[in-house]
């Protein structure tokens, strides 16, 4: 089996006011045909700017990228032939036109015949179950919608590989299982081409990929199945403790020993933080009850929990993804 994306070394370095942003840090992944693969980071990590050098959209520093086995500096319409990209929160079309329309407009760029057009975008238009809407103006849709007519318009030339960066950002969770759902079925079951997706999402990731890499700061920490990433946490214990506040203080957790990392999750309109975090052994974890309570904090709940891959990210890089009740949540 051949590879559908590689990169050897890749580097992408941007001028900054007081010295270069390394965006990219000598990157190098292999993507199989068929695989739906997964980068994982928070926002700032790295991940638009592979997708953008692996689309031709933004050329590498050094290094090498290959996709479909044509290099992507050397053949990029020989790339353009073959990718199709959707990110989240893009604008998929003319807000004057129609969704069909739009579909129309587009298929013509890419080159399809009158009747395959009308095919798929008949096709494309009841599998992402948006006829209803089909010819509204495209400004008049909603997000959810919008976001259907950009992976209608995504899949609309048959491409052997799909490029997804955030594709479910801002999404609720409905359209977001469906979207998903959708990529699944595209990719394995009718065995239509290989997926990159893009995601600060971890429970999206585990859902939808046969293997993920964890990026932070430019550099690929971790790149495995998401099962045997959770099995290599298996020797540490997670722990979740409940506070009744959102101006708890954790930063003394960074000086204890045996603490793998650990994340906090506020929720404003409850006044609460759940506290997650791995731990050695549980006696550490005991001095983390201990200490949370000389800050006068009303402990409101503790538990253990079954390894995630947001766990597996916070082991390798000692933090998580600080989030509050208003951020949406669609993972």
């Amino acid at each position: 089996m051949g590879y559908s994306v590689e990169t050897r070394d890749l580097v992408r370095t941007f001028k900054a006011p007081n010295k270069p942003v390394k965006a990219l840090d000598h990157v190098s992944i292999s993507i199989e045909e068929r695989e739906i693969f997964g980068l994982l980071g928070p926002n700032g990590a790295g991940k638009t700017t592979l997708i953008k050098i692996l689309s031709t959209l933004l050329l590498p520093t050094s290094g090498e990228a290959y996709v479909g086995g044509f290099n992507v500096v050397k053949e990029p319409n020989k790339v353009r032939k073959i990718i199709s990209l959707v990110s989240g929160g893009e604008t998929p079309g003319y807000g004057i036109l129609s969704a069909k329309e739009n579909l129309w407009f587009f298929s013509q760029l890419y080159g399809l015949s009158s009747s395959a057009a009308k095919e798929e975008i008949k096709r494309l238009i009841t599998d992402l179950d948006f006829e209803e809407y089909a010819n509204t103006r495209m400004s008049k849709l909603s997000t959810g919608y919008k976001q259907r007519l950009n992976f209608a318009r995504g899949l609309l030339s048959n491409p052997k590989i799909l490029f997804l960066d955030e594709p479910t950002l801002g999404l609720d969770v409905l359209t977001s299982k469906k979207l998903r759902g959708y990529i699944v079925d595209w990719a394995k079951r009718e065995k239509k081409g290989t997926v990159l997706l893009t995601t600060h999402y971890m429970g999206e990731a585990d859902e939808m990929c046969d293997r993920v890499a964890i990026i932070d700061r430019g550099r690929i920490l971790a790149c495995d199945s998401p099962l045997m990433l959770k099995e290599k946490l298996k020797e540490n214990v997670i722990m979740r403790v409940e506070v009744s506040s959102v101006q708890a203080d954790f930063d003394f957790i960074d000086k204890m020993e045996g603490i793998a990392g650990y994340s906090a999750t506020r929720s404003i309109q409850s006044d609460t933080t759940m506290l997650k975090v791995m731990v050695s052994n549980e006696a550490t974890f005991l001095d983390i009850i201990s200490k949370l309570e000389k800050q006068k904090l009303k402990i409101l709940s503790t538990s253990k929990a079954e390894p995630t891959l947001e766990d597996v990210y916070i082991s390798l890089v000692g933090r998580g993804f600080e989030e509050s009740a208003e951020a949406p949540a669609n993972a």
